[in-house]
């Protein structure tokens, strides 16, 4: 007979909503409990996981009490990133004492705010045996995957692997004031995004059945600046956008990141992958683009040219929302309009991957080894950017490591 999976949220804020509103195409699993700091918070959470018919979890807030449940059998952690390492040593600590019935823990991006409380994270989840699942949607983008698929067989097969990858993510800011607060964050839009593209590149340029560990990391370079929000009267717009929680006029974050990362390939050559990430950007609202180009072929992918555009004139009035796209910025004019953001974005096929990993026994593909990979990558482009020079991958002293935005 079919086995269903019990899964848990740890965390009822945007993250994980996003993820429940991906479960309508994941077969095999229901959620069965939903954790979070405000009760009210995992209520309405819960409340839309069975309006969506995805389980009809029972609310916590009290993470001991969820990871006991004898119907939660894995856990998905999307909570803020200072809590995060917190949250795995709580779970940890009931499935070594043998209070939960736990086959495997996932964590959203980044894995953590830097290589040591990463490493922390690795060295809990090895010691309980548990597996261990990275959730990093943008590798499961569908256009991605299907791009990549396409680019290999047509192109690479006949004409040589591709060499260079380009992936960006630019939206005009957070939602959350943790998220602008570096000693909360861990940094600014490096962090919070450049991992993503790290990544998304990486899988572009490896082969497919080719382990991602064949492409090593050589040299890294990166330069972080903060072009809007330090400028006065936008230090005032965020102060009251964050309701007095947020001043960058005293502790700002970069909002704009660039990072440049060479990779060796099997065969002895050059594969470069070009980031950018901005809290900056001013456009329809979150925008993802990714190129791949080799000898005689390329690839393009750009999630704010989709299959529908709605227009509305400037006699149109009405309230600000995020029905047409993620982190929306207008109401009038030409808009885009993604019909399902959590399949466009990654999130179904992530949380299919790791369910159908965690039935089976098996180590997902995207798990903490990468998220420790991509910290690593991102704190190294700190180091880059903090020193204005190239850096060997690993530098010296990246385990100790932290950036200025977080020592602020």
């Amino acid at each position: 007979m079919r086995r269903t999976l019990g899964v848990g949220l740890i965390g009822a804020g945007f993250i994980n909503s996003f993820h429940v509103r991906g479960w309508t195409r994941v077969r095999d699993a229901d959620i069965r409990a939903v954790c979070d700091v405000k009760k009210e918070r995992a209520e309405s959470l819960a409340s839309l996981c069975r309006d969506l018919n995805v389980g009809s979890p029972t609310v916590y807030n009290d993470i001991s009490k969820l990871v006991n449940d004898e119907e939660v059998e894995a856990v998905w952690i999307g909570v803020p990133n200072f809590v995060k390492l917190d949250v795995v040593k709580t779970v940890m600590e009931e499935v070594n004492q043998g209070k939960a019935n736990l086959v495997g823990i996932c964590s959203e991006k980044p894995l953590a705010r830097n290589v040591s409380e990463a490493e922390e994270m690795m060295r809990l989840v090895k010691k309980s045996g548990m597996l261990h699942g990275y959730l990093e949607n943008q590798a499961f983008a569908p256009s991605l995957l299907k791009g990549k698929e396409i680019v290999w067989e047509r192109g690479a097969k006949h004409y040589g692997r591709p060499y260079l990858a380009r992936a960006a993510e630019e939206h005009a800011g957070p939602h959350e004031p943790w998220f602008w607060q570096g000693r909360n964050s861990g940094g600014g839009s490096l962090l919070d995004m450049m991992c993503h593209s790290y990544e998304a590149g990486r899988i572009l340029l490896t082969a497919p059945g080719e382990h991602k560990e064949a492409l090593r990391p050589k040299t890294i370079s990166a330069d972080t600046a903060s072009l809007k929000w330090t400028a006065p009267e936008y230090v005032e717009k965020l102060k009251e956008r964050t309701k007095g929680a947020v001043d960058y006029s005293k502790t700002p974050c970069e909002d704009f990141a660039r990072g440049n990362l060479t990779f060796e390939t099997p065969d002895g050559r050059i594969a470069i992958v070009e980031t950018t990430t901005s809290w900056s950007f001013v456009g329809a609202g979150l925008r993802l683009s990714f190129e791949l180009l080799g000898p005689e072929y390329s690839l393009q992918i750009n999630s704010l040219q989709p299959e529908a555009y709605v227009f509305f004139s400037r006699d149109v009035k009405g309230p600000a929302g995020e029905e047409l796209i993620e982190k929306q910025t207008a109401e009038q004019g030409l808009m885009p309009v993604i019909a399902d953001e959590s399949y466009t974005y990654g999130y179904q096929n992530e949380d299919a991957h790791m369910v159908q990993s965690f039935l089976k026994g098996a180590l997902p593909n995207e798990n903490w080894f990468d998220g420790l990979l991509m910290v690593k990558l991102c704190m190294a482009s700190y180091m880059s950017a903090e020193t204005g020079r190239k850096l060997t991958f690993p530098p010296e002293g990246l385990e100790t490591f932290i950036p200025a935005p977080a020592r602020n």
